[in-house]
């Protein structure tokens, strides 16, 4: 088990969509496979959801090119609809995820605790990444 370092990381973006929408395709595993993506090259074929304190979630992210890949998992600590989840990962890290409704508008903001194999600068770019692609697909659908 890897042990996080005490830096937090923030990304965040406001998607032109109202929160319930901005909910749904958040947490459904049918909507997180065609989203969950930093970049054209990576897909993640498969997602699992039990959205609720000590549920268990599970994404297999990888290369399209079948070269590499992993699972991102881990445990709810806190679900509460349409403003906030938190999280526990398999390392031991943890994540926050707030969901604030203005209008038609909805900003998601994560802090999740740092790693300690890729630079600080290499983790916030791809989780943004993930977040821009959220962000691109939620409003092609709202």
């Amino acid at each position: 088990m890897q042990t996080a370092n005490s830096t937090k990381i923030t990304v965040s973006a406001t998607i032109n969509a109202p929160v319930a929408k901005v909910w749904e395709l958040w947490n459904a595993p049918e909507h997180i496979v065609k989203w969950n993506t930093a970049s054209d090259d990576w897909h993640s074929p498969k997602s699992v959801n039990d959205l609720r304190p000590g549920g268990k979630f599970e994404t297999r992210m990888e290369a399209k090119d079948g070269s590499f890949g992993f699972d991102f998992g881990g445990v709810y600590n806190d679900v509460i609809e349409h403003e906030l989840i938190t999280y526990t990962m398999g390392d031991g890290r943890t994540v926050k995820v707030t969901f604030s409704a203005t209008g038609n508008t909805t900003a998601v903001t994560e802090t999740f605790d740092a790693e300690d194999t890729h630079s600080i600068e290499m983790q916030q770019g791809g989780w943004q990444a993930i977040l821009d692609n959220f962000k691109k697909y939620t409003e092609a659908l709202a």
